[in-house]
């Protein structure tokens, strides 16, 4: 498409930017015995609320913010994505806006490792905050108290991915073209939103690869889906959007 002037970069973190997830990766570190207990546990708690229980658990254990923090700069995050982006940043033409299920420090604390606090316009995701303590705080973006969010799709009730990338649109739009990179289930809600120009920069042998193939047709998904398993890959589809 030789006529985009602006274009929207939508990145989910977990197993999408970053190449790891850093609700999993923070208690394969520093608690095993907490992770292995979460991949029966979420079947019966929200996720959300699960991994504040365990922050919880490994606060009351002695495991100290810096600990946590030290855990998050040394977890994998491929160089090719950092140029791949950062790439396309200096360029000028491509506003970038994070959606995620992690939160706000998790995030926040990996893009200052890297270089990439000014990466993005804007992140949606869950609010958390460390406490004098040293406990770091988590809730739902969508609390569970208030009203919830109507999505048919199978957003889990913290987040509507689609329904936050209508509001970012609203707010910031319009854009010539928007290319969504994501990996998870999750990530199929707001791709359904998407238009016959946009692109997906769907990660292979995930959750979101699994929907594609089995819902895609049938939900009526009209975005190029472009696949990549490395980040190199992810890289050199970039490449090839610049404007």
């Amino acid at each position: 498409m030789s006529n985009v002037q602006r274009q929207l970069f939508v990145f989910d973190f977990d197993w999408s930017l970053a190449d790891q997830d850093t609700d999993r990766y923070i208690f394969e570190v520093n608690a095993p015995d907490l992770r292995r207990y979460m991949k029966t546990a979420k079947f019966e708690t929200q996720w959300t609320d699960l991994i504040a229980e365990s922050l919880r658990k490994i606060h009351a254990r002695g495991i100290t913010r810096e600990q946590i923090e030290k855990t998050l700069i040394d977890m994998p995050f491929h160089p090719a994505m950092v140029r791949g982006v950062s790439k396309l940043k200096a360029e000028g033409k491509t506003t970038f806006f994070c959606l995620s299920n992690a939160n706000t420090v998790f995030i926040d604390t990996i893009l200052k490792s890297k270089g990439l606090e000014n990466l993005f316009d804007q992140i949606t995701t869950n609010p958390a905050e460390w406490d004098e303590s040293g406990l770091l705080k988590l809730r739902r973006r969508v609390d569970p108290n208030g009203p919830q969010h109507q999505c048919k799709v199978g957003c889990s009730p913290n987040m509507c991915k689609g329904e936050e990338l209508e509001a970012f649109l609203a707010q910031h739009g319009p854009f010539d073209r928007i290319v969504y990179t994501g990996d998870g289930s999750n990530d199929f809600c707001p791709i359904l939103r998407l238009r016959r120009q946009d692109v997906v920069c769907c990660r292979s042998y995930r959750g979101l690869q699994t929907r594609i193939a089995e819902e895609g047709e049938k939900e009526g998904l009209e975005a190029e889906v472009r696949y990549w398993a490395g980040a190199w890959e992810a890289e050199e589809i970039y490449n090839t959007l610049s404007i």
